[in-house]
Order: C-alpha cells, then sequence, then structure tokens
C-alpha cells in the first residue's frame, strides 16, 4: 500500500516529511531519536475538528439548543466515532509508525491511536493548505457522522443520560472511580461507576483518558440499570395481573353469594 492511496480516501495532498509526522506515535519517536511524532498536529487537527464540526451543527440544526448541540459534537468527534473513521474510511492501519513494543500489542487497531491519526491527519491538512482545505476534508470525514449522531438518544451524553437513568429509578447519584496504568507513551485508564456510597459497582470501562474510560463505565451502568428497569417492570406487571386476577375472584365470589342469599 503507497501513501498515495491513503492521501485519495483522505481526498487531499499531504507533502511526504509532514504525512510521516502524522502517521508517527511517540513509541516510534522514543525508539528512533530526531523522529518527530504526530501529538503537536494531533492538538492542532482536534482544534479544527471541533471548530467545523462546531459551526456545522450550529448551522443545521437551528432549533437545538447549546446543551442538545455539545452532546452531538461530543459524540461526532469521540474516540468510538474517529477509530471507525479511521478503520472504514481511512484505513490508516497499516500506514502507522509504532515502537516495537507497541506494535506488538496491536497498537495499529487500537481505537486511541487511530483517533489521534485522524485527528493529526487534520491538522496537517490545515498546516499545508490552511482552514478551507481543512474544512473541506473534515466535511468529507466526518458528515456521515454528524448527521447520524443527531438521530441518538442517550449515547449522546452516557455520563448525563446515567445519572438521569439513576434519578428515574430513584437510585442515587453514580460517581467515578479512575485508575492509570502502563507506560507514558502508552497509558490506559480504568473507570469505574458507582451508585451513590453503597460501592455498587454498575459498569467499568477502560479508554487513553480518563474522561473516556468514564463515558465508557456510564455506558456499562446506564445499560445495566436500563436491564435491571425493564426486569422490575415486568415485575410489577406481573404483580398487577395477579392483584387484578384475586380481585376478579372476589367480585364473582360476592355476586355469586348475593344470588344465592347468602
Amino acid at each position: 500500500m503507497t501513501a498515495n492511496v491513503l492521501l485519495e480516501a483522505l481526498g487531499t495532498t499531504i507533502e511526504p516529511d509532514l504525512l510521516v509526522e502524522a502517521l508517527t506515535h511517540r513509541s516510534f519517536s522514543h525508539e528512533h531519536e530526531g523522529a518527530k511524532n504526530y501529538e503537536r498536529l494531533e492538538f492542532l487537527g482536534d482544534a479544527v475538528l471541533e471548530l467545523v464540526s462546531t459551526e456545522t451543527l450550529y448551522k443545521v440544526h437551528p432549533d437545538m439548543n447549546e446543551g442538545q448541540l455539545a452532546k452531538m459534537r461530543a459524540k461526532a468527534v469521540s474516540e468510538e466515532s474517529l477509530s471507525k473513521i479511521a478503520r472504514e474510511k481511512l484505513h490508516v492501519g497499516p500506514y502507522i509508525l509504532l515502537g516495537h513494543g507497541e506494535a506488538e500489542q496491536g497498537g495499529a487497531d487500537k481505537s486511541s491511536i487511530l483517533c489521534d491519526i485522524v485527528e493529526s491527519l487534520i491538522g496537517a491538512t490545515f498546516i499545508q493548505h490552511g482552514i478551507d482545505e481543512a474544512r473541506r476534508v473534515v466535511h468529507h470525514l466526518v458528515d456521515d457522522t454528524l448527521a447520524e449522531v443527531a438521530t441518538e438518544g442517550p449515547a449522546l451524553d452516557w455520563k448525563t443520560s446515567l445519572t438521569v437513568k439513576a434519578h428515574e429509578m430513584g437510585l442515587p447519584d453514580p460517581h467515578y472511580q479512575t485508575s492509570v496504568a502502563g507506560p507514558e507513551y502508552a497509558l490506559e485508564f480504568t473507570a469505574r461507576a458507582i451508585l451513590g456510597g453503597g460501592g455498587e459497582v454498575i459498569g467499568v470501562g477502560t479508554g487513553s483518558s480518563k474522561r473516556k474510560a468514564q463515558l465508557a463505565a456510564a455506558e456499562m451502568g446506564w445499560k445495566a440499570l436500563d436491564s435491571r428497569k425493564g426486569e422490575m417492570g415486568g415485575k410489577q406487571n406481573g404483580k398487577t395481573h395477579k392483584s387484578h386476577h384475586r380481585s376478579h375472584r372476589k367480585s364473582n365470589g360476592g355476586t355469586q353469594d348475593a344470588a344465592q342469599g347468602k
């Protein structure tokens, strides 16, 4: 596979040295002195992506408030969404330069790295061509996702949705405990979603940042409570049916007694 295939999928041109930088993970730069990694470009690309996605949502959804727009943007530029773009639109995995250890651990298909690469490629596009071309590339990559998120419910913001779900069920507010492990260039955060002070863990999630891990834990927690709520509803319906049946039998019995002069 040549770089031209990747650039065709991206829909723009990037000069070779800048493209190499955009595809270089810090684990590779740690092993190769003088090699630049993509972190600065990722930082820039993240800002461009947020600007363009915010602008698009603002124009397309004039009836939505700030909170709704923020939730849609967060989902559209999430690790899950961007890594899907990296896999399915760009097929970028084989092009990523990784250190030996990271490569052995499957870094070329890690969602956190794929997400970073999408942002670094946007940053590289901005550096070489400016905001207009960068905006066009962002639209090319994420417009489908921006359209999809407008139809989603709780997935737009799992943490908020989990809190609302807990309130609906009369449960205490969830809180999160987060730990981190791994080398500096490949940190992995683990978060636990816990209900109130009782210590009940309802969800566990991992991610390349504290926020991503907590969102994953909140998603698992929301689904657990939603399932629990469904079970409770089924049991309640069963009780209501039995109660109605007993009342019906008593009513019939009373009617029969009266008819027999009892």
